[in-house]
């Protein structure tokens, strides 16, 4: 959903040209800081990351912004030193999977724009750039997630049988994570079908006795799931007053952990194993 108001009237009109530091007018400043917010958000960034960067990138182009952050829009406001004009937008948070790279890319470019006084034109071309960086290598990121579950069941006193058995439930498991995830399923089933299939796998170390902590393996195996950080960033939020974003972010990722915990209690019920 997307719309363009003028706040000194209450009908929707185009906004006159405002010249402004590269001739950049108040409407294009706006359309830029709205689809860089989008892309911010949607990388995993926390609310108090974006309302600075947006507001350092604002005030380098010589005009102020405001903005109100929900779970799934931004609604922003670009307005002149004298609030003599303004222009708001609101946009749709992109919807990509979490990426520490792009978030930092994004993050350095609006402290470019600051301390390099770069102009729109200069800023927008690099804002391309980022967002066209590829995705990390998807086998190296299923191998390290396999030695990090691996290492947390080791963390959590398991044997070396139950780690060889946890890196490979959760090697399995998370390649078809990213199956799932590129044929665009519901993230909801993606996490029930994963942490079922890791769950029957990691119970082969108490079907055919591998090592001394079976169980251990099987509490481990689905721990790659765990939505760490939403939950981190809804803390986050909520600390910053950013309470309905929080809220949001809070309930999706419980969302998660409750489609994490189906998975696991239905590969345990069909391999007859006991939950307590």
């Amino acid at each position: 959903m997307m719309s363009s108001i003028d706040s000194a009237s209450p009908l929707s009109v185009a906004l006159p040209e405002c010249e402004i530091g590269d001739d950049a007018s108040l409407k294009e400043i706006c359309l830029f800081l709205s689809e860089y917010s989008a892309w911010l958000l949607g990388s995993g960034a926390t609310s108090i990351r974006l309302e600075k960067n947006v507001r350092r990138m604002a005030e380098s182009l010589g005009c102020f912004a405001e903005m109100t952050i929900l779970p799934r829009h931004i609604h922003m406001t670009v307005f002149l030193p004298d609030h003599s004009d303004s222009y708001t937008y609101i946009i749709a948070t992109h919807p990509m999977p979490i990426s520490f790279d792009i978030n930092t890319r994004l993050s350095r470019l609006s402290w470019s724009m600051a301390d390099e006084h770069l102009t729109l034109n200069e800023a927008r071309r690099q804002f391309e750039k980022i967002i066209k960086t590829p995705p990390a290598n998807k086998y190296l990121v299923l191998f390290l997630a396999s030695c990090a579950n691996a290492a947390f069941c080791r963390l959590f006193t398991g044997d070396w049988a139950a780690v060889g058995v946890v890196f490979m439930s959760t090697l399995i498991g998370f390649y078809l994570k990213q199956i799932l995830s590129s044929r665009k399923m519901d993230v909801r089933l993606v996490f029930i079908i994963c942490a079922f299939v890791s769950s029957i796998l990691a119970s082969t170390a108490t079907l055919f006795s591998f090592g001394h902590t079976p169980d251990i393996a099987v509490g481990t195996s689905v721990l790659y799931l765990v939505p760490g950080i939403p939950f981190l960033n809804s803390f986050s939020d909520m600390l910053n007053g950013h309470y309905i974003c929080a809220f949001g972010r809070f309930v999706h990722a419980v969302v998660l952990t409750c489609c994490l915990s189906l998975g696991l209690c239905g590969g345990m019920l069909l391999m007859h194993l006991s939950m307590f």
